[in-house]
């Protein structure tokens, strides 16, 4: 090849800007600090590409998709009014009307009476349930005893069916933007996601801010390996496992013996049946965190009371409910009712 190729050729490439680069400096211009993915190709290049302009970046074990789908619209029941956008764009237009026309619901109305009433109904079932000593414990009683010691600005990360279900009714709230859950669809796989990115922001920002990730035993095999991005990164996180050895319900260690006495397991056990009394603190621990299995309300007490108190680590409590336990009695079935 001529010398004049050569250097014309070595010309160019130096003046090249890879592609990664250049999506880097496009997401470092818009004023991103963080990036959460998957390492792979072409995301390794990327992320490399970000770290060198000060992006942080942190690397997941699991991937979620989104979608805004308008034909979910009205899934449920039908709806009086339907709203399709990007929720910045179109809580923006929302609030910019309000100021126009201030307006609320009248206050002494037939439907505010209605709720109070149902609020204080709910709230007389919720406490006679949490109030019950046997063993082994409900959802209510987990939650009235975790609801005790929770920080007033924690972060409240739910997932899962009853977990979450009954979590939002007990677990309160008392800061705007610091509540993560499935929502009302019950996508299953985001919560230890929402879990990493809250402590990540909380680590930086906040320093001494927890994260509390509730979890039901099936929602946690879902993504459970992010507890090793959870240690590698040794993020401000207490992951609570309500652990009832199945999917909405399943067995005691004598139930499911007995049963897959006579047959295998791939024909006596239920769907819905997961491996009883599951060590899944034992997971934490082999990554450095801390675990702990707890099957009473003054064992849950003392290990809740040493994770809040230790923030040196990411921790994991395995709590024991009743595989049998549900929830109280739904009003409104088509919440829970199956489509098929």
């Amino acid at each position: 090849m001529p010398e004049s190729n050569l250097a014309e050729r070595s010309y160019r490439s130096e003046g090249q800007v890879s592609g990664a680069k250049v999506i880097a400096q496009a997401l470092k211009t818009q004023g991103v600090e963080y990036m959460f993915g998957i390492v792979g190709i072409p995301v390794t290049e990327i992320a490399v590409a970000a770290q060198e302009l000060g992006i942080r970046y942190i690397g997941m074990r699991n991937e979620q998709a989104v979608d805004i789908c308008a034909e979910e619209l009205g899934n449920n029941v039908r709806p009086a009014v339907t709203l399709l956008g990007d929720i910045n764009a179109v809580t923006k237009q929302l609030l910019e009307e309000f100021d126009k026309i201030p307006w609320q619901y009248p206050p002494e109305s037939k439907w505010w009476k209605t709720l109070r009433e149902k609020m204080k109904s709910n709230e007389a079932a919720s406490k006679e349930l949490a109030s019950q000593k046997s063993l082994p414990m409900n959802y209510y009683t987990v939650f009235y005893h975790v609801q005790e010691q929770l920080p007033r600005d924690c972060f409240i990360v739910s997932e899962g069916a009853n977990t979450m279900d009954i979590g939002r009714t007990v677990l309160q709230n008392y800061l705007p933007r610091h509540r993560l859950d499935a929502g009302t669809f019950g996508t299953m796989g985001v919560g230890l996601g929402f879990a990493v990115a809250a402590a990540v922001l909380a680590k930086d920002r906040s320093p001494g801010q927890r994260v509390i990730c509730v979890e039901g035993d099936s929602a946690f095999g879902f993504s459970g390996m992010e507890v090793e991005t959870i240690c590698r990164y040794n993020l401000p996180i207490i992951l609570l496992v309500v652990n009832n050895n199945g999917i909405y319900q399943g067995f005691d260690t004598d139930t499911w013996k007995e049963m897959l006495k006579s047959q295998d397991a791939t024909i006596a056990a239920p769907p819905v049946c997961l491996l009883p009394n599951s060590r899944y603190e034992q997971v934490m621990t082999a990554f450095g965190g801390k675990g702990y299995f707890v099957q009473t309300p003054e064992e849950l007490q003392k290990s809740l009371r040493q994770t809040l108190a230790d923030t040196t680590k990411p921790s994991l409590i395995n709590i024991m409910i009743e595989p049998q336990a549900t929830r109280k009695a739904q009003d409104f079935h088509w919440l829970t009712r199956s489509k098929m």
